[in-house]
């Protein structure tokens, strides 16, 4: 009998020598479970971060996982517990700093509480496009959504969502009773920001708003323009524009001219540095001519020149705030109560503004205090 091989061996040897080489498969709870000295159920009490582990016992089934790199199966998880541990988020493709901050606020929080994230953006606040974002979190299993919704049409169409599944809408105008939201209370801190000028002896107080199709723009508006009012101020006509520096500058270049103007609130803080620069420009010195109010205070408001006066978001508390009404939900089996949560805002009060230099020729008094 011949040592040779058959030629039907020399090419499976050829074709297993070419073949690539097994991928070697990942840990397995089972794994952790041996390596720690523990028992399946165990490892499974650690990962659910059960209360009935000893300490010692929940150290050594950590360090198995660390040193095993284990990474628990999702897919088996959500089968087994009908959980994903996943929120979904609609956020909206910009670089504003209100909506990004939002979505930073939510990210966090849920993090904290221990629940993976996944965004679907949406590059316009169309309905449609947001139908379909909250459609492609469905499809993912998560547990609830919650949308950014600076438009009316992100809320109307969380109405959409399935029965039983939890959201919320964050951010945007007025409340729409099918759906809870929690938002910063706009039309407060535009209250905030005009009293403050008028309380330095400014006879009124002019706007540079956002633009029209926002709820947050006009409820801003409305809170200027009912200040003025209470105040008996006169009420200077406003025009809308967008959220941009290159808005509140064109803008400012028009109130320059106008050397009646000693106050300027901006509807947030881009609009007030391109009305900075254009007051700079035209030779007006904030605050000692025109004082100027922004919102949102952004991370870079304080370096300004000079830095800025400006009405506080806590975005971070928008987070957490928006997580515990979904998770209130959750507790109650996905129902959708109308729950509106409004969270005020706060004045920041820094060297963009100061008494008008009528009071601060008068007499001694509140007006002339600085």
């Amino acid at each position: 009998m011949s040592g040779k091989r058959p030629a039907a061996d020399d090419g499976q040897a050829a074709r297993t020598e070419g073949a690539a080489p097994a991928q070697p498969r990942g840990s397995v709870m089972r794994d952790v479970a041996r390596l720690a000295g523990v028992s399946h159920q165990t490892v499974s009490r650690v990962l659910n971060e059960h209360p009935n582990v000893r300490q010692e016992t929940r150290r050594r089934v950590l360090e198995a996982m660390q040193a095993l790199n284990y990474r628990r199966n999702l897919a088996a998880r959500t089968l087994v517990t009908r959980r994903s541990g996943t929120l979904g988020v609609v956020g909206l493709e910009t670089t504003l700093f209100g909506p990004a901050s939002m979505l930073y606020g939510i990210e966090d929080a849920a993090r904290t509480a221990g629940y993976f994230v996944t965004v679907a953006s949406v590059r316009t606040l169309e309905r449609r496009s947001v139908v379909e974002a909250v459609d492609r979190l469905c499809q993912q299993s998560v547990e609830g959504i919650i949308a950014i919704a600076p438009k009316p049409a992100v809320t109307n169409a969380l109405v959409q969502v399935p029965p039983g599944l939890a959201s919320v809408g964050v951010g945007g105008g007025a409340d729409d009773d099918a759906v809870p939201t929690v938002r910063i209370d706009n039309a407060a801190g535009a209250r905030l920001a005009t009293q403050h000028m008028l309380d330095l002896g400014h006879s009124t107080v002019h706007h540079v708003a956002g633009p029209a199709d926002w709820p947050e723009a006009r409820e801003r508006v409305e809170g200027w323009r009912s200040t003025l009012y209470a105040a008996g101020a006169p009420v200077p006509p406003v025009e809308p524009g967008s959220w941009s520096a290159q808005s509140g500058y064109e803008q400012g270049q028009v109130l320059a001219r106008d050397p009646s103007v000693t106050a300027i609130f901006c509807a947030n803080d881009q609009i007030a540095l391109g009305v900075l620069r254009a007051l700079h420009e035209a030779g007006k010195r904030v605050p000692r001519d025109v004082s100027v109010v922004g919102f949102d205070d952004m991370p870079d408001s304080g370096y300004f020149l000079p830095p800025l006066t400006t009405v506080h978001q806590d975005f971070a508390e928008l987070g957490r705030r928006s997580l515990a009404v979904l998770l209130d939900q959750l507790k109650q089996g996905g129902e959708r109560p109308p729950d509106h949560v409004l969270l005020a805002p706060e004045l920041v009060v820094r060297a963009s503004t100061a008494a008008a230099r009528r009071a601060r020729r008068g007499p001694a008094g509140p007006a002339a205090i600085r």
